[in-house]
């Protein structure tokens, strides 16, 4: 198996990029200098020549020398001044038949000049070329020489050393050197500062770690079972959690949240707005949003001390709450068993002591009494109501009801049969546990209290009824006892009926409350409900 390589570190990466990137530059750039610098340097020296040339050509005193036999040595003395004085290699000033006059070296003149170039200058035209003359090679400018008349009578020459040229061409291209041996140096460093600033940003962390960093982080968001919402300064989201868009989508503001920039009230609702104004922390707060208790705590996120966005986490406390209620029927029914086999158990003792005291005709009558307690309570309880939890549950509710004296009946034409779903039995555990408990509250003190249960199932419907003989409920109360909070028994309450109703649209069920002041109150459940013995 072959050994994998390791990735190169990011300061390392970054430093080769950036270096290779300047050094490409520094390449292109050297390249376009030493060729635009070779041409301008012949081109300035051309110029030079062509300067100097044009001078000559154009002064009477050499053409007069030249044409009317004139004084040849002070025309040399003359032409050797303005050739040291220009650091040209040669100013030659010929007759039509290309003689020398005028030479660097004075044992050359009266020659004929060398190269053959000469002849299109001797016909009046001017000529640029390189050559090899007495001197060297050379790059040469040849124009022709007039006299007052304007008739030719002769050429000049002048001559540059081409390796004068390329003397001035390798100084160009040494500087070109140094400036690029200073710019990759520069470079470089620059790099590797650069590369550690980012390294510096990123906490020194190599981006395989932070992409393996941010996957951990996605992950734990995803698996906690909070609602999750972040937020910049301008209110728009950065980060929410699967969990948070399913509390958002059951209460319908998800795609107000997605769909649109900034939503106009639900950051005020989760306190996000106050915290990017004041940059304080709200904890444990308890907020409605639409039609959801939700148990809220906002952070402010800071950077360098300045408020840049904001974080909320929030869970759905009805469900908590519900979950406890849940937790609550469970409890009755296990009390209901356990005061059951007490009961059981009490029996038996008696049942034992009649038996060894031998009285055998008061045990016969005392265990034909209980038998026919057992069926005619519990037995025929467990014969209507075939759900195993609701039938404890509602034993319990008998036994504490007749404890505090209260008697709770289930009407003998009641029928419930096993639900095929066991969220539904769960569901209707607290909607009865929650009606239960508020009608005994409502019978507290009262003479002759009574709760009657009724249960009637029909092709997959079921219709429940909890009624009571106590004091009922004032109309303008009536209106108000299903919403979160609302209660006539002080503060901290009022969360029962609302729960009851939380129930019921979960499972697409209603309730309906019937109530007069002075004689009771009467609430009807009905809610679809799928048996297990038909299928429906």
């Amino acid at each position: 198996m072959l050994k994998q390589t390791p990735p190169l570190k990011l300061r390392t990466t970054i430093t080769l990029l950036v270096c290779s990137v300047i050094a490409l530059v520094l390449f292109v750039v050297h390249s376009v200098y030493l060729t635009q610098s070779t041409e301008q340097t012949r081109f300035s020296l051309e110029d030079k020549a062509k300067a100097v040339l044009h001078t000559l050509t154009a002064a009477p005193f050499i053409a007069s020398a030249l044409s009317n036999g004139g004084d040849k040595a002070a025309l040399q003395d003359y032409i050797e001044q303005v050739r040291q004085q220009n650091e040209l290699l040669f100013i030659v000033v010929m007759d039509m038949q290309g003689i020398r006059h005028t030479h660097p070296d004075p044992s050359l003149i009266g020659k004929h000049f060398i190269g053959g170039d000469e002849v299109k200058a001797l016909h009046g035209q001017e000529s640029i070329s390189e050559a090899k003359g007495t001197l060297g090679p050379s790059l040469r400018i040849i124009s022709p020489l007039f006299d007052a008349r304007h008739q030719q009578i002769g050429a000049i020459a002048v001559g540059i050393s081409t390796e004068k040229i390329q003397e001035i061409i390798a100084a160009n291209r040494w500087f070109a050197y140094w400036a690029i041996a200073f710019g990759g140096l520069v470079g470089s460093f620059g790099a590797f500062f650069l590369a550690r600033k980012i390294k510096k940003i990123m906490f020194g962390m190599e981006p395989s770690e932070i992409a393996s960093l941010l996957e951990e982080r996605n992950a734990m968001l995803q698996s906690i079972r909070e609602g999750i919402i972040a937020v910049n300064a301008d209110e728009k989201i950065t980060l929410i959690n699967d969990e948070a868009k399913r509390l958002l989508r059951q209460n319908g503001e998800l795609e107000n949240l997605l769909l649109t920039e900034s939503s106009k009230h639900w950051p005020a609702l989760l306190h996000l707005r106050q915290v990017l104004a004041t940059g304080q922390a709200r904890q444990d707060e308890e907020i409605e949003f639409n039609g959801s208790t939700l148990l809220t705590n906002s952070v402010p996120v800071r950077v360098n001390g300045k408020v840049t966005g904001a974080v909320v986490t929030f869970r759905d406390k009805t469900e908590i709450s519900q979950l406890l209620q849940r937790l609550s029927g469970i409890s009755h029914y296990a009390e209901a068993l356990r005061v059951q086999a007490h009961e059981f158990m009490n029996k038996l003792h008696v049942i034992l002591g009649m038996v060894n005291i031998r009285a055998y005709d008061q045990l016969e009558n005392y265990i034909m009494d209980t038998a026919n307690y057992y069926h005619a309570e519990v037995g025929s309880l467990i014969r209507q109501i075939k759900d195993p939890v609701i039938a404890g549950f509602i034993l319990g509710k008998m036994n504490r009801g007749r404890e505090i004296g209260i008697d709770v009946n289930v009407t003998p034409t009641s029928y419930l049969p096993e639900s095929a779903e066991s969220e539904v039995t769960h569901e209707l555990v607290t909607v009865l546990g929650n009606l239960l408990e508020n009608a005994m509250d409502a019978l507290e003190g009262s003479d002759s209290a009574a709760i009657v249960l009724t249960f009637d199932h029909d092709d997959g419907h079921l219709r429940c009824t909890v009624s009571d003989n106590g004091q009922g409920i004032e109309p303008a109360v009536a209106a108000h006892i299903f919403e979160h909070g609302f209660s006539t028994k002080g503060t901290r309450r009022g969360i029962g009926l609302f729960l009851v109703r939380q129930s019921l649209e979960k499972l697409g069920g209603t309730i309906e409350c019937q109530s007069k002041p002075g004689e009771g109150t009467r609430f009807i459940v009905s809610l679809p409900y799928a048996s297990k013995e038909c299928g429906l």
